[in-house]
């Protein structure tokens, strides 16, 4: 009986070994998955909401997933492209690049309230008193961009002014403020006379108490714009991509903490949910950047 009973313990520790290798091999890296977040918001604000995110997509996966919050959105794309990365949330100009170059494929993006693909919208501001009216008074003047990367923070602007008969590089006097907040900073404190600012960051500013409607003239708004996908390395193993992605494209993010879930309501997803995306959506970004002759990998 005594040797019955330990032939049936090692049978199950066997079992349970062999399961948890199982496991293990099904998750790349040695079980480590990266996830990197382009720079949207100051790290500051992002850091703790998307810790939380990958520990949500960890439990679901049975993977260990780590974050990386990029310096920039050419860092992140360069991560992926050197297969620091498994999966990552970029901007739409920055999955455009990364999908050419570093294989990435969008499987997922945020919902909105009626279930569908998010999307958001760039526009160019004044402040009252700058001297600035119309959209052709920001010749010569000071420009805050976002990053040169940025569909919203520098792509749809700079198509604005030029649809407008303004050089968007040589016509203003640009600078690169680093991220959304930052040119929306130098708005809000009359740094410059004119820059971006898209829906997304009006909508964060508002939740910190930020941003008043008085404060601010618009002078020109896009077209929407598909908002992040979340995106896999093409190159990962097709069983454990194939699952990834169905995570990805189906989070609830009610399990977030309450902090967290103002937070992503207010930056990306006021349903609280991912929802299935495919490359295709991003093609208006392509033909963007072809009618503003871009090289995206000068960007």
């Amino acid at each position: 009986m005594k040797a019955i009973k330990r032939f049936a313990a090692l049978a199950f520790f066997a079992a349970v070994a062999s399961g948890a290798a199982h496991a293990a091999g099904e998750c790349p890296n040695n079980g480590v998955v990266r996830f990197g977040v382009e720079p949207y918001e100051s790290s500051a604000r992002m850091l703790p909401v998307y810790t939380d995110l990958a520990k949500l997509i960890g439990d679901k996966l049975g993977c260990k997933v780590e974050l990386y919050i990029a310096t920039s959105y050419n860092a992140e794309i360069e991560a992926m492209r050197n297969n620091k990365l498994e999966f990552a949330q970029f901007g739409p100009l920055g999955y455009v690049l990364a999908h050419q170059v570093a294989h990435a494929e969008a499987v997922a993006t945020f919902a909105n309230e009626n279930g569908s693909p998010q999307n958001y919208y760039a526009s160019i501001v004044t402040w009252p008193g700058s001297g600035v009216t119309t959209l052709a008074d920001t010749a010569g003047k000071s420009f805050a961009y976002a990053d040169p990367a940025s569909t919203s923070g520098h792509l749809f602007p700079a198509y604005g002014l030029r649809k407008n008969g303004i050089d968007p590089d040589k016509g203003v006097k640009a600078i690169y403020a680093g991220s959304h907040t930052a040119s929306f900073e130098a708005l809000r404190n009359h740094k410059v006379v004119a820059g971006e600012l898209n829906s997304e960051e009006i909508s964060s500013a508002r939740l910190h108490g930020e941003y008043d409607d008085k404060a601010y003239v618009t002078l020109w708004k896009s077209d929407p714009i598909p908002v992040d996908p979340m995106a896999v390395r093409g190159d990962l193993p097709a069983e454990f991509k194939s699952r990834l992605a169905k995570i990805l494209s189906n989070l609830d993010l009610k399990e977030l903490p309450e902090a967290d879930q103002k937070f992503m309501a207010a930056n990306a997803t006021p349903a609280l949910k991912t929802v299935p995306q495919n490359d295709a959506a991003y093609n208006q970004i392509r033909d963007l950047v072809s009618t503003l002759h871009i090289d995206l990998s000068k960007l």
